[in-house]
């Protein structure tokens, strides 16, 4: 309720439950704004919900007494909920600690082919290296002595997995793509938690009936002894709901709009920048949400830095190493030079996402670019 203040009170002379009309105003302009979802994503309610229940349980998933049997419960439960959403079997997924983990799981000891697009979690495993054309796409010859990504988290180019493709790094495209492993042709695929709503440090790896692979970690036996190691039994109870929900979202259209606001953040910092901004990725199949753009010259750390400061939280296309910047490895693989390859950043918009705060973004992005241009003109 408004009422008139006295003298004194503020500038504008109204309090709203008594602060200024004018300060609460300064104080929304001034929130600040998550666009970095590619890295990882706020957590589900639904997840919160379902970990708070999980806490509850006391019982070791391998006990064979009431309270083991209620975590067991728990577990089947969750791996019911993201098979569904992945469109696999239950007894398909083995779930773990990361989908970094779920890789080497997968890949260890195999040198699979890779390309140079990959997750360094991926590449760490892969041998010889697959050629990617200037858009990010990659073809194989031999699938099925190949790994190749879903999607790719820095462009968002999105790959048409050829069938009896051996590995996939689902991770990005999980949740915010169509995606069935069981029609897929994919003989395993990574998956993560924290890409989708749900809590870090738990993944899984879906694994094609029939596939058998060597434990990497051992001891117990669990997840039918492919995994050894007491489950993390709350956040596979969140990892669980936040798939449900992630999968209910997206048979709701809810990537939709997110992607024409996408389109809509690249043709306004176009209108202001020109040819001068170049967009990696723009003419494939991208995901709904992910922008890649570069103002040569211009470090992707220090434009990380400065739309820190005026509130927006992006990530840079490059990466920073024992204090050397050094260009992205995806946007060299498709061809990009340095000034470009160091440039670059990445947006990832939510759900979340409104108009207002992606053009309040261009405006900042803009204004700091113009006085880089001007700097070095």
């Amino acid at each position: 309720m408004l009422h008139r203040a006295g003298a004194g009170a503020g500038g504008d002379g109204f309090t709203a439950s008594g602060g200024s009309i004018l300060a609460k105003k300064k104080m929304v302009m001034a929130a600040r704004v998550y666009l970095d979802w590619n890295a990882t994503t706020p957590l589900r309610p639904e997840a919160r919900a379902a970990m708070l229940a999980a806490m509850d349980v006391a019982g070791n998933p391998s006990s064979v007494h009431a309270e083991g049997r209620a975590a067991r419960a728990v577990v089947e439960r969750a791996r019911a909920q993201v098979a569904a959403a992945l469109g696999a079997g239950a007894s398909d997924i083995v779930f773990t600690g990361s989908a970094s983990e779920a890789a080497a799981l997968a890949l260890a000891g195999r040198g699979l082919a890779g390309a140079a697009i990959e997750h360094e979690a991926v590449a760490a495993w892969t041998g010889e290296a697959l050629a990617v054309d200037g858009a990010g796409r990659v073809q194989i010859a031999a699938p099925e002595r190949a790994t190749l990504q879903l999607a790719n988290s820095e462009t968002g180019v999105v790959q048409d997995l050829p069938q009896a493709l051996a590995v996939s790094d689902l991770t990005q495209g999980f949740g915010k793509l169509a995606f069935g492993f069981d029609w897929s042709g994919v003989q395993m695929g990574l998956i993560s938690a924290h890409k989708l709503g749900g809590p870090k440090g738990v993944g899984a790896l879906a694994l094609r009936r029939g596939l058998d692979i060597e434990a990497q970690v051992r001891g117990g036996g669990q997840e039918m002894g492919r995994r050894s190691g007491t489950e993390n039994v709350i956040g596979i109870a969140g990892f669980g709901a936040a798939a449900e929900a992630a999968a209910r979202d997206l048979a709701d259209g809810i990537w939709e709009p997110v992607a024409d606001l996408r389109d809509a953040m690249e043709a306004a910092i176009e209108a202001e920048m020109g040819a001068a901004v170049v967009f990696s990725g723009r003419g494939a199949r991208r995901l709904p949400n992910t922008s890649c753009f570069a103002l040569s010259g211009w470090k992707g750390e220090t434009q990380v830095m400065a739309m820190d400061l005026a509130g927006f939280a992006i990530s840079a296309g490059s990466a920073c190493s024992s204090g050397k910047l050094r260009a992205s490895g995806v946007l060299t693989a498709m061809g990009f030079d340095a000034g470009v390859a160091t440039s670059a950043i990445r947006v990832s918009l939510g759900p979340d996402a409104c108009e207002g705060d992606v053009m309040r973004f261009v405006e900042a992005w803009t204004a700091q670019a113009k006085k880089f241009q001007a700097r070095v003109a």
